[in-house]
């Protein structure tokens, strides 16, 4: 038996992490009118892109 899928697994869950937490984020900065909330959910989203695409098993 192998575990060659426990790296993609932490792989998948940060990027499901980054992808659910940017857009929370914006929201939560949209309805504070906070831009640094805007800005950091927005980074979280283009991380989580970057690591999909690069990082592809």
């Amino acid at each position: 038996m192998t575990t060659d899928w426990l790296p993609d697994h932490g792989m998948r869950r940060t990027v499901l992490a980054l992808g659910t937490g940017g857009p929370t984020v914006i929201a939560i900065g949209a309805v504070l009118e906070a831009r640094w909330l805007l800005g950091i959910g927005v980074w979280g989203l283009i991380i989580a892109i970057l690591i999909d695409l690069v990082y592809r098993p």
